[in-house]
């Protein structure tokens, strides 16, 4: 794993950017794994600004987001479909038609999570995947649990995750309870992983990282068994990495 520790978000939102432009640049038909939460908006919002500044074209990228709350309608503002809607592909020259998320109103939702695992393969997988970290080590809504899933899935989210998403909404009862969510086997046939972490409740997670070791507990700590991943990180999420 390659770590890079920048001095402050805007710094790390920027050098994410470039990962991600530099893909697109290499192969402009690329397949974009991204991701939402607090964590990508910065990245976000660079990569509309290189767009603007013409270093990047959008136009023949493909996009897979990593997971969808169950029972959101796409144009409820906490939905992850609202979410990239409004922090990237309106501001872009990207085909809507060619940009995918969990379907999270499906009737027959293992249906969806099988029929998303095909879309993925048929695209011929992913080229870069954005990653963020939740405190406990999560990644996507894959919750620190005895047994991981490989394929995409519905997962109850923790505790932790739904008080940790409710300063997204009016309420903790609004939180949904469920998800739709690629799974550890999916995230980690992207051929190449970036990460990112900000702030100090994420040092813990980035710690067991870089630990050596990979545990059920941490689900970012199986990041280590694959061959491309870059970790960016701000100073205080890398504080308890042993230097």
């Amino acid at each position: 794993m390659k770590l890079i520790i920048t001095k402050n978000y805007e710094e790390l939102s920027r050098a994410a950017a470039e990962e991600f432009a530099k893909v697109i640049n290499k192969n402009p038909n690329a397949v974009l794994g991204l991701a939402t939460g607090g964590s990508p908006v910065g990245m976000y919002k660079e990569l509309i600004k290189m767009y603007q500044n013409n270093e990047v074209d959008f136009s023949k990228v493909t996009t897979i987001n990593l997971d969808e709350y169950v029972g959101l309608n796409p144009e409820h503002e906490q939905s992850y479909r609202y979410f990239m809607n409004e922090n990237l592909f309106k501001h872009v020259n990207i085909d809507i038609q060619k940009t995918f998320v969990p379907n999270g109103l499906a009737e027959d939702l293992e249906k969806e999570c099988s029929e998303y695992d095909k879309k993925i393969q048929e695209l011929g997988g992913v080229d870069i995947q954005l990653l963020g970290v939740g405190n406990n080590g999560h990644i996507a809504f894959n919750e620190p649990d005895d047994e991981l899933s490989v394929g995409t899935n519905v997962i109850t989210l923790t505790q932790d995750t739904i008080e940790a998403n409710a300063r997204f909404f009016e309420n903790i009862e609004d939180v949904p309870r469920k998800a739709v969510s690629m799974g550890l086997g999916g995230i980690m046939k992207a051929k190449k992983i970036v990460l990112i972490a900000s702030g100090e409740s994420k040092a813990e997670a980035i710690k067991g990282l870089f630990s050596g070791k990979i545990s059920t507990d941490n689900p970012a700590s199986m990041l280590q068994m694959h061959r491309d991943v870059i970790v960016i990180v701000d100073k205080e999420a890398a504080k308890l990495i042993e230097k």
